[in-house]
């Protein structure tokens, strides 16, 4: 990437965080194409994408399509897909991606770049999210909440992945788009403490239909969140990742206190009958715990019921 010259843009799974990260690069003068679903698209191509942001309210005109061909010619790849996609999306992508293109991991989750490699061979470049950020109508995008973001390389991924320089370049462009972003030395600690804000709150968020604020603010919830937040920290440490010496239980009340209007994707998801990234947020530590020998009973209640909000309900229930 010339310094100083915006690099093409393709979004893959223009949703909520995908049209606002896209939106932000796009407002700024970056050549940005959304690929996302036929209804979003059409408001896209008609009205331009509507966001309405916690600074401004703003028709940005963009790029859209449907097909995912429209990321020929991009020089950067923001993936955002839902993590069970991941493989799919990396089999889809792979045949129009040219050589030297970077492919960023904007999901949830802590193993989809590694999935997306195993995938096809083409190393993705994990990032961090932290933003609160729902569609409201088809192309509309409402952000009540921080959308910022962190970056960096995973052990292992020296040979053949991200350059320092290049992780700094992409830091760059996030940043003149008015995109907070960091490069860590550490990813995988920053991933797991994602992960854990996610355990500690989306299904909680699904199951009660309750915002961020009003679930801080119970104290039984604190409780609940207390013990998701315990379980996760073992199963990570017994996996070898090393965390900064913070209080991880804080760091998840303080994050619910910075967004109080957050709903969660897994709320957002099974209000719209849609299948959930439970699987890869309790499920994950569920599943790596039992791999470990770690009790995570918390995490696993958790899953299992929104595994049971997913399912279609039944019309012979008495």
């Amino acid at each position: 990437m010339e310094e100083g010259k915006w690099p093409a843009i393709a979004v893959m799974g223009a949703g909520a965080v995908g049209c606002y990260f896209g939106g932000l690069l796009a407002r700024a003068g970056a050549p940005v194409t959304l690929i996302g679903r036929p209804h979003h698209v059409e408001a896209i191509n008609r009205d331009g994408l509507f966001l309405e942001s916690l600074h401004f309210r703003q028709h940005i005109p963009v790029s859209a399509s449907t097909d995912v061909a429209a990321v020929r010619g991009a020089q950067v790849v923001l993936l955002c897909v839902k993590s069970p996609d991941t493989e799919d999306a990396a089999r889809a992508l792979a045949p129009h991606l040219a050589s030297g293109t970077i492919v960023v991991s904007l999901q949830n989750g802590v193993d989809n770049a590694e999935r997306f490699r195993s995938a096809v061979g083409i190393e993705a470049i994990p990032a961090v999210v932290y933003v609160a950020a729902e569609m409201t109508a088809p192309g509309r995008v409402k952000h009540s909440g921080r959308g910022d973001l962190i970056l960096g390389t995973l052990s292992g991924q020296d040979r053949g992945g991200p350059s320092r320089r290049q992780l700094e370049d992409l830091a760059a462009v996030f940043a003149r788009a008015g995109v907070p972003c960091q490069v860590s030395e550490n990813i995988e600690a920053d991933l797991w403490t994602k992960l854990i804000m996610n355990c500690a709150y989306n299904a909680i968020s699904a199951l009660s239909r309750a915002r961020y604020g009003r679930i801080v603010r119970n104290p039984g919830m604190r409780d609940v969140m207390r013990q998701v937040t315990d379980e996760a920290i073992a199963v990570a440490r017994a996996s070898g990742v090393r965390f900064p010496d913070v209080d991880p239980v804080e760091a998840v009340f303080k994050l619910g206190e910075a967004m109080t209007n957050a709903l969660s994707s897994t709320a957002q998801d099974i209000g719209r009958g849609k299948r959930t990234e439970i699987d890869s947020l309790n499920g994950y530590v569920a599943r790596r715990g039992a791999e470990l020998g770690i009790a995570t009973p918390v995490n696993q209640t958790l899953h299992a019921l929104v595994k049971l909000l997913e399912e279609p309900a039944s019309d012979t229930a008495p």
